[in-house]
């Protein structure tokens, strides 16, 4: 920590948990980018920050105040969204508890709407940041430090009380050249990127437009490119480009891709798109460069819905975009949204005609909510004369039917089992229509991407959804066309487990044999292939295999029970012990 003026400043950034439980918390389950680009400003201003990434700490309330405790927090800076203002609000009244002298800051999407909402009911909050907080929370940070110096009125871009009233100052201006970041990756280990600011859409239920303003910023190829080399050099090999147009320039994503190339990124990632940014040139540099998945905002099969949502683009394109990436091997994700005005039968059935033609591998449906800082949410509050009074329930948001007396809350239920019942039949199907575009040099990707998909259906999210049948058949058909494009670990894994499950060892051998004669040191190839070995009763060759991997816990156990099967108690013995020390 360092002596700056009156005291000493630590300074904690925390991510609250949510309000409502989760079955898939895969894309919100990080703290935003934006928390990192802060960290990094106030490290660079040789401030004493720590990033807490607390979305599930309410699972062990005890820990809140015993990291609190130890932490001895000056300055709290909650990072909230619409779902999680409730964890930030619990949080900080825990905190003021213990430190009735700490300054307790929101910011983010929620607070830079509901500025006044939060200071007029929550007293623990001293300040909201609106907008874009780097700079802003610097200041805010340097006023706490020496108010005699600075003066609170003079920070752009923040609310906060002054006796009973409630004031907001100027709006600050917003960061114009991203490049003037300092990078965070100097400083922190994350895998969420991101390459802009701001969106070309002006969906009426996405906030981002009002946020981030009308125009799409970016950092620089370099600047993106040597804060994703930091990360590699740190051991992150996976990351999420979490912008909401990734390719919305589509050169400079292209010459990022080729950077990555050319230094030599082994890494793996996914992205945000629009259909209607996306062409073959793209998608082929994106997956060379390591892109696994592609996540695309459809909304609705029905033309009049997207009108409504302001989603501008096209049937067409829709189908261009779902075609192009499946063929490049890489996995199209879809987000649909129901529950919408003039919502029914026939626009559910224009839903799943569409999903029919598309073929995505991965949907998220959506019930259409709406969100301080949309159009919608605007569109509403004038309508019913409502007040941000109702944010004082705890709900995480309002749901579109609960305003639309021609929507019933059955009605929407109905159409969401509709919509899920009828994708999950479809899938045996999609996945039988894959085609992948004929370019050799792809062949290792497309053999990547098969296997991937297969172990979805074997132990990932699709086997344990009842609703899809013949998982295991759909598992081994993609293993096996994994393996018509190139030899894959995965693969051999994959086939070798399955037969192992039908008690098909021999078989299980033989593929797994095969495949360690191309993996000769991948380990969990060779320790599944000791054990088919093991279960025909084999176990000096299990035993050979095993030795070859004896660093880990796994292969100890399995040589311990070699030594056993051979009567060997001497050195049954000495392996236990050397598994032991390893426990």
């Amino acid at each position: 920590m360092q002596e700056r003026g009156r005291f000493i400043v630590k300074i904690l950034l925390i991510y609250p948990y949510w309000l409502e439980n989760r079955a898939d918390i895969q894309d919100i389950s990080v703290p935003p980018i934006g928390m990192y680009y802060i960290g990094a400003v106030l490290k660079k201003n040789h401030y004493d920050v720590e990033i807490l990434n607390w979305c599930t700490i309410n699972e062990t309330p005890e820990e809140i105040e015993k990291i609190l405790l130890e932490k001895k927090p000056d300055i709290i800076g909650f990072s909230i969204l619409q779902a999680n203002r409730w964890g930030g609000i619990e949080i900080a009244g825990i905190a003021k508890k213990i430190h009735p002298n700490v300054k307790i800051i929101f910011g983010g999407v929620t607070p830079t709407f509901l500025w006044k909402h939060f200071l007029t009911y929550f007293k623990d909050i001293d300040v909201v940041v609106i907008g874009e907080g780097e700079y802003t929370f610097l200041n805010l940070v340097k006023y706490f430090e020496n108010a005699k110096a600075h003066r609170l009125k003079d920070i752009r871009g923040i609310a906060y009380r002054k006796k009973n009233e409630i004031l907001r100052t100027a709006p600050a201006e917003p960061v114009h050249d991203l490049n003037a970041l300092p990078i965070p990756a100097k400083y922190f280990e994350y895998r969420h990127l991101a390459l802009t600011r701001g969106c070309p859409g002006k969906c009426t239920f996405c906030g981002s437009p009002k946020f981030w303003g009308p125009k799409v910023r970016f950092h620089s190829v370099n600047y993106f490119v040597d804060e994703l080399q930091r990360l590699y050099r740190k051991g992150i090999r996976f990351f999420y480009f979490s912008d909401d147009t990734f390719s919305v320039d589509k050169s400079r994503v292209i010459e990022i891709c080729k950077k990555i190339l050319e230094k030599r990124l082994d890494i793996t990632w996914v992205a945000i798109s629009r259909v209607n940014t996306m062409n073959e040139d793209i998608l082929y540099w994106m997956r060379k460069a390591g892109c696994i998945q592609i996540s695309y905002g459809v909304e609705s099969g029905s033309e009049k819905i997207r009108h409504f949502l302001n989603k501008k683009i096209t049937t067409d394109s829709i189908e261009k975009a779902f075609a192009m990436t499946l063929r490049y091997g890489i996995l199209p994700r879809a987000y649909f949204i129901y529950g919408c005005p003039g919502e029914n039968r026939k626009t559910i059935e224009e839903t799943i005609d569409l999903i029919k033609r598309i073929k995505p591998l991965v949907i998220h449906f959506f019930v259409l909510s709406l969100f301080p800082g949309t159009h919608l949410y605007d569109v509403y509050r004038k309508k019913a004369g409502i007040t941000e009074d109702i944010w004082l329930n705890k709900i995480e948001d309002i749901k579109y039917f609960e305003t639309d007396p021609d929507l019933s809350a059955e009605d929407v239920l109905s159409f969401g089992k509709i919509l899920r019942e009828r994708y999950h039949e479809m899938i045996p199907e999609i996945v039988d229509t894959i085609s992948l575009v004929d370019k050799k040099e792809l062949y290792p990707m497309h053999a990547d991407f098969c296997a991937r998909l297969g172990m979805t259906f074997d132990h990932g999210d699709y086997a344990h959804n009842d609703a899809i049948q013949g998982k295991e058949k759909i598992a081994e058909k993609l293993y096996l066309k994994a393996l018509t494009y190139h030899p894959h670990p995965s693969a051999y894994i994959g086939l070798g487990i399955l037969n192992q499950k039908k008690g098909a060892y021999k078989d299980s051998i033989k593929i797994l044999s095969e495949g360690s004669g191309y993996f000769p040191d991948n380990e969990p190839l060779n320790i599944c292939l000791g054990v088919s070995i093991m279960n025909v009763g084999d176990f000096n060759t299990a035993l050979s295999i095993f030795l070859k991997f004896q660093h880990s816990k796994q292969a100890l156990e399995l040589i311990v029970n070699c030594y056993r099967a051979l009567n060997d108690s001497k050195n049954a013995s000495a392996y236990n012990k050397k598994l032991a020390s390893t426990a």
